[in-house]
């Protein structure tokens, strides 16, 4: 693909991803990229999981795992890994790509009427014990107008000492895991962004951001090794996993969000998303969470993604565009 050709390339794209690059990439007029975003409702992959939706407001009849799924067959979690049909998948994903949510009218009072959690038949908009299911059902209950503020509280009272948060908590994790904490993160800027409460998750976020940063968003503080193979590995969707892009595209969203300029201690994590880009301006899918989907959004590992292209095409320009003169490689 020669350079001329990548807007075109990225703009023949499901309206999901097209109004992204509308807005970010190319800097079109509101109301262009708006006009697309609407379409997410009525064309293509939006339209489509609009359609599966159940009449109680569920999707494949479950929170997090569709009705019916054998949690006694360790067998399947192997051979197919998690399914990623259920409620909670499905609402993270609309959201993400920027339906309306007066599209889904009426959705939150029905899950409150009808999802349940599947640990401990817990109701659906209270959340449970997990950090990540809890920050995306604090997303998601801010999108969709439910009650969700005591979901902060239990943040608050959830972080772990060395400044983050780890989905295993429960089982007695002390120290913080990059996953949870990206998760958790998220939720909390939505938080910060959605009702404009800057003050009451200000300290928490900054501290979670700071356990990323400390670490380049990639290295064990310990030993200043990559943290993991997962750390440098591109997929999307991101669903619940941690990349260095992925963490970078949030740290760029916080940054808009407090006028603040990039931290240089990205600058190494940058430079692996830098390298990552191909000679035509691409990035490959390298794959990612097996399972059962509704339908493929994306590329099969190896391929050029549109995706993963917009993503970090704009973290770099982010990047690019805030550096100083003579601050270093990045």
């Amino acid at each position: 693909m020669v350079a001329g050709t990548l807007d075109d390339w990225l703009l023949d794209s499901d309206p999901a991803l097209r109004w992204q690059v509308e807005r970010d990439l190319l800097h079109l007029p509101t109301q262009v990229w708006a006009a697309t975003r609407a379409r997410v409702a009525t064309d293509g992959f939006g339209a489509r999981l609009l359609a599966l939706q159940d009449p109680d407001g569920q999707w494949a009849g479950g929170a997090f795992f569709p009705v019916g799924f054998d949690f006694d067959d360790a067998g399947a979690w192997e051979r197919d890994g998690q399914p990623w049909t259920a409620t909670t998948w499905t609402l993270n994903t609309l959201r993400e790509w920027g339906l309306d949510p007066d599209v889904l009218a009426g959705t939150a009072e029905r899950l409150a009427a009808h999802c349940r959690w599947e640990y401990d038949n817990l109701p659906y908009w209270g959340g449970e014990v997990d950090c990540c299911i809890n920050s995306w059902t604090l997303s998601n209950g801010l999108w969709l107008g439910a009650d969700v503020d005591g979901l902060v509280d239990w943040f608050l009272a959830h972080r772990l000492p060395d400044g983050g948060w780890n989905c295993e908590w429960v089982d007695g994790a002390t120290r913080s895991s990059f996953h949870s904490t990206l998760n958790t993160l998220k939720g909390l800027l939505d938080y910060e962004r959605v009702t404009g409460d800057r003050e009451r998750v200000r300290a928490a976020r900054r501290a979670g951001e700071e356990y990323l940063l400390t670490r380049g968003l990639y290295r064990r503080l310990s030993t200043g090794e990559p943290v993991g193979p997962w750390a440098l590995r591109f997929g999307y969707p991101f669903r619940w996993g941690y990349s260095v892009l992925n963490a970078a595209d949030y740290f760029r969203a916080a940054a808009i969000h407090d006028g603040s300029a990039p931290d240089e201690r990205m600058a190494d994590a940058i430079a692996l998303i830098r390298a990552a880009r191909q000679p035509d301006g691409t990035w490959l899918q390298a794959g990612w969470h097996r399972g059962q989907v509704w339908f493929e959004v994306d590329v099969p590992a190896g391929e050029p993604s549109k995706w993963l292209t917009c993503y970090a095409t704009r973290v770099l320009r982010w990047w690019d565009d805030h550096r100083r003169v003579g601050s270093g490689p990045a």
